[in-house]
């Protein structure tokens, strides 16, 4: 199987999410709770950025602090950006990252929308962070690094981009057991 089929076929899956081609049937803050985000977390989220697709909270126990530079890999329509926001407060900044440009398009407007100043959405890979080097206090990453084929380029960008003394908030999936070869091999399997 080529990167590439892989690439767009992620990138076609949720490019249709963002335009609604394709629809997540979940109730979301209930999906929200049992993956460790708070009510209050749930609550400070516009609703029309949970699409309900993450695997649990990666600022459980990164807790972004006041007045930090805060990233998000894959960031879609911004929810952990939007948690973050709050958190680190006006004296603070968070960038979320997508591949998609109608997720970065539907996040700005969303931001826009619900007036927090305190944010940015950029277009890009997270094998090629938008981002310079030495900038971001903590980075976060909700069931994305999963989907990049080339996992050590990833964490070699998230060294890139800390600040000495950084962290990160990683929540992801991993196998417990081998797939079957036709899972492997069909490059849909990797968005759904």
């Amino acid at each position: 199987m080529k990167e590439n089929d892989i690439k767009k076929s992620v990138a076609d899956f949720y490019k249709d999410i963002a335009s609604d081609k394709k629809k997540v049937r979940v109730k979301t803050k209930e999906l929200g709770k049992a993956l460790g985000y708070t009510q209050e977390e749930l609550d400070s989220v516009p609703e029309e950025a949970n699409m309900g697709l993450g695997c649990g909270n990666p600022q459980e126990k990164a807790e972004p602090k006041p007045g930090e530079t805060i990233l998000d890999l894959g960031c879609g329509k911004g929810m952990d950006v939007f948690i973050a926001a709050k958190k680190v407060g006006a004296s603070g900044h968070v960038i979320g990252v997508d591949m998609t440009l109608e997720m970065v398009q539907k996040a700005r407007m969303i931001a826009e929308k619900r007036k927090f100043t305190n944010v940015e959405f950029r277009l890009g890979e997270i094998e090629f962070l938008p981002i310079v080097d030495n900038s971001i206090d903590l980075v976060l990453s909700n069931c994305v690094i999963n989907l990049a084929t080339d996992k050590g380029i990833v964490y070699r960008e998230i060294l890139r981009v800390l600040k000495k003394g950084g962290r990160i908030g990683i929540s992801d999936i991993t196998l417990s057991e081998h797939l079957p070869q036709e899972v492997l091999d069909d490059p849909r399997m990797y968005g759904t």
